[in-house]
C-alpha cells in the first residue's frame, strides 16, 4: 500500500539527537534556540517562539492578545478541530465564515461577521495553501483586530512574496506527519517585539529569569530532542518543498480532465503551495461515491485520507456550547463531503506516482 503520508529520518537527525542525549540537556536549550533562529530566517520573521505543539501555538497566540469571555474569533469551518479547541481554551467564542473552492475562508464573508465583540480573525492555510491575506489584513487593520494565522499545514508556503505566518501571529505545527516534523512541536512567528516577549514568558511559567515571575504562564516549551529532529529538516526545507511540488505537478498532469474529479486550486504567481496534502474532490457526477473511490483506490494499493469529513462545529460535543456559534456554511459542508487526499509526500517514487494516477483513472474513467 502506498501510504498517504510517510515519516522517514536520516543520519543527520539521528546524529543530532545523539548529541542532545549525550549533552544531558533534554529540555529547552541551545538546540531550540537554533531551531527558532533558522525557522525565523526561513520564514522572513523577526521572531519565532518554539512551543510544544501546534495547538499550543494557537492557544498562546490568543492568550498573548488577552482574549477573554465574550470576545469573538472569526475562523474557518473547514479545518482540524485544534483551531476551534484553541479558541475555546482561550475563553473566547468562535464564529465561522464559509469557504471558497480553494478551501480557505472568503474575506467578504468574514467582513460580514465582524461586530463589536470581534477581537481576532483566524484564517486557516489549509493543506499548505495560504488564504487570501491582503483583504484580511486590510480588514484587521481597519477594524483594529488581531490577526492569527493557523499555518499548521503551511511551513514554506508563500503569498505574494511573503511567507505564511508573516501577516500576523503565525502558528505552525511540527506534528509527526507534517512537512517538517519534530514528533510534536510548534512555532509562533511575529514581527511584534512586545508580543514575542509576552509569548516567551507565557511558554515558560511566566518567568523572565529563574523564579522571576511576571505573569501567570504555562509550560509550553519545546524540548532540545524535538528541535534536534527538526533542525536537519529545516536545512532541507527547500528540497522537501520542491519535491512535494514536483509530485503535485505529476499528479495534476495525470489526473487533469478526469470526470468527477476536481483537483486542488490552481497556483498562480501569487502563491507557493506547500502541499502538505494533495486534496481532490470526488463530486456528485463521478462514476463512484467518495467512499467508493477510497475503497477502490485501496484495492489498487493506494492509500488516501479524508481531511476533514465534517465542518468543525458539526459534532455533539459542540452543539450545546454557547461559545460555538453554528453557521450556515453550505460550501464548506459540500466540500467536506467530497474531499480525498492522495499521497504527495517527498518519498514517492516515479513508479508510485504512476500507480496513483493509473489507479484513479481506472476507478473514475468509465
Amino acid at each position: 500500500m502506498i501510504p498517504v503520508t510517510k515519516v522517514a529520518f536520516g543520519p543527520e537527525e539521528e546524529n543530532l539527537v545523539l548529541e542532545v542525549l549525550r549533552s544531558g540537556q533534554l529540555a529547552q536549550g541551545e538546540y531550540v534556540e537554533r531551531f527558532e533562529r533558522m525557522f525565523a530566517e526561513l520564514h522572513g520573521s523577526p521572531h519565532a517562539i518554539a512551543v510544544n505543539n501546534g495547538t499550543t501555538a494557537l492557544v498562546a497566540a490568543l492568550q498573548a492578545l488577552d482574549l477573554g469571555p465574550g470576545d469573538e474569533v472569526i475562523t474557518s469551518p473547514f479545518t482540524f478541530v485544534a483551531t476551534l479547541n484553541a479558541i475555546l481554551e482561550a475563553g473566547a467564542t468562535a464564529r465561522f465564515a464559509d469557504i471558497s473552492d480553494d478551501f480557505t475562508v472568503r474575506p467578504d464573508l468574514v467582513a460580514g461577521l465582524v461586530n463589536e465583540r470581534t477581537r481576532v480573525l483566524m484564517p486557516v492555510h489549509l493543506y499548505g495553501y495560504v488564504a487570501d491575506m491582503d483583504p484580511l489584513v486590510a480588514l484587521a487593520q481597519a477594524q483594529g483586530l488581531g490577526l492569527v494565522e493557523d499555518a499548521a499545514q503551511a511551513v514554506g508556503a508563500r503569498y505574494r512574496g511573503r511567507s505564511a505566518g508573516s501577516f500576523g501571529l503565525g502558528c505552525f505545527s511540527f506534528y509527526a506527519t507534517k512537512n517538517i516534523s519534530t514528533g510534536e512541536g510548534g512555532v509562533i512567528t511575529t514581527g511584534d517585539d512586545a508580543l514575542a516577549d509576552r509569548l516567551r514568558l507565557l511558554r515558560n511559567q511566566g518567568m523572565r529569569a529563574r523564579y522571576q515571575y511576571e505573569l501567570a504562564g504555562h509550560n509550553y516549551r519545546m524540548t532540545n530532542v524535538g528541535a534536534a529532529i527538526g533542525l536537519p529538516q529545516l536545512a532541507r526545507l527547500g528540497e522537501i518543498s520542491a519535491q512535494r511540488r514536483a509530485n503535485a505537478e505529476y499528479l495534476k498532469a495525470g489526473l487533469s480532465g478526469v470526470p468527477g474529479l476536481l483537483l486542488p486550486p490552481e497556483v498562480g504567481a501569487d502563491r507557493v503551495h506547500a502541499y502538505h496534502q494533495y486534496t481532490v474532490r470526488v463530486t456528485s457526477d463521478a462514476s463512484v461515491t467518495r467512499d467508493g473511490f477510497i475503497r477502490a483506490m485501496a484495492e489498487r494499493g493506494v492509500g488516501s485520507g479524508v481531511y476533514y469529513p465534517r465542518v468543525v462545529f458539526d459534532y455533539d460535543c459542540y452543539r450545546h456550547d454557547s461559545r460555538v456559534v453554528a453557521a450556515d456554511v453550505p460550501h464548506a459542508e459540500r466540500i467536506a463531503s467530497e474531499v480525498v487526499s492522495l499521497p504527495v509526500h517527498p518519498h514517492l517514487t516515479v513508479a508510485e506516482l504512476e500507480q496513483i494516477v493509473e489507479a484513479a483513472r481506472c476507478v473514475l474513467v468509465p
